[in-house]
């Protein structure tokens, strides 16, 4: 199948159209299209089994597919084009280096299958070391290595050619909290250098910080797709309001009837000392909370509203079941 001619931009790192993949009678991709223009930031989201790793699988040609057109960077991807696999890196969610080996053998391997000039690739080897700071662990192995200085390994090995497309899969799963900063500072250092990223997770905040848009996948379909603004306002959840009741006795139910009437409030709790009110999107939800609790008697302590975060909208488009599946 070929890409229809409004689709192809010399701007676009990867085109994806109305791609299908079907294993038996389960259809893990369904239609999907999909443009990523060079040096964007892409957030790939999706419970399990909703296709992000099929889809990926296809777009790298570990996988045969049923219909559809890919291309990355203008040209046709096929199992046979490894001019464009060279200017592609993956960092897999799951550790891949050698135990045998160091930190830096690690590196010049993986490089190696780009890259086939010593002198070149001693550079970009220590390039990657020093990128994700590793230089003091070079001669370390594997097993040696802390949980994030290991992820940080795993993304030196799959970046070190110099890729133009790197594929980040669950990159911080599992690693402290300062192992977490620095592998997204180093994210956003290689879109800053030109790379386009396509990045999974399910660490929301992660996905708000590093990209420019997001994909939300469902059931092998793209579901929704914007900017975190952008999806946050196509969702029915507007802010959560949080009022600590200062009153002596505690807020009664004629109280919280009164809230559930507002024209915007969908749920009203009350957990001493504090209420609870979930809002649909609305002009004036805190002022006509608080005037709704100040109708009834309340002394209000602390108030703070938070607004919609991109959990929300992924449990709202995506649902709140549990998914077991693996696609």
């Amino acid at each position: 199948m070929e890409l229809k001619g409004s689709i192809r931009d010399a701007d676009q790192a990867v085109e994806v159209e109305s791609l299908v993949k079907r294993y038996g009678e389960l259809v893990a991709v369904d239609g999907l299209s999909l443009r990523i223009p060079r040096g964007q930031v892409l957030g790939l989201l999706g419970p399990n089994g909703s296709g992000k790793t099929t889809t990926i699988s296809c777009i790298l040609q570990l996988l045969t597919y049923d219909k559809g057109a890919i291309r990355v960077f203008g040209q046709p991807m096929t199992p046979t084009a490894y001019g464009l696999k060279r200017r592609i890196g993956v960092v897999p969610q799951d550790v891949a280096v050698f135990d045998e080996l160091t930190v830096a053998e690690n590196i010049n391997a993986f490089c190696a299958l780009y890259v086939r000039d010593r002198a070149t690739r001693r550079r970009l080897v220590d390039e990657a070391i020093a990128f994700v700071g590793l230089e003091k662990f070079v001669k370390f192995k594997p097993k040696k290595l802390s949980g994030g200085l290991l992820r940080r390994l795993n993304i030196a090995c799959g970046i070190a050619h110099g890729p133009d497309l790197i594929i980040l899969d669950e990159p911080t799963v599992a690693v402290d909290p300062q192992s977490r900063g620095a592998i997204l500072d180093g994210i956003k250092r290689l879109n800053e250098q030109g790379a386009t990223i396509i990045y999974t997770s399910h660490y929301m905040e992660e996905v708000e910080q590093l990209c420019h848009r997001i994909v939300i996948m469902d059931r092998g379909r793209q579901v929704a797709s914007g900017t975190s603004d952008e999806l946050k306002a196509m969702i029915g959840t507007g802010e959560r309001i949080r009022v600590e009741i200062a009153d002596p006795v505690p807020l009664g139910e004629e109280a919280l009837e009164g809230l559930r009437r507002l024209e915007h409030v969908r749920t009203a709790t009350y957990r001493e000392p504090e209420v609870l009110v979930e809002c649909s999107p609305g002009a004036h939800n805190l002022s006509d909370v608080m005037g709704a609790l100040a109708a009834a008697g309340a002394t209000c302590g602390r108030v703070t509203s938070e607004p919609p975060t991109l959990n929300d909208v992924f449990l709202e488009i995506t649902g709140r079941a549990l998914r077991d599946e693996a696609a």
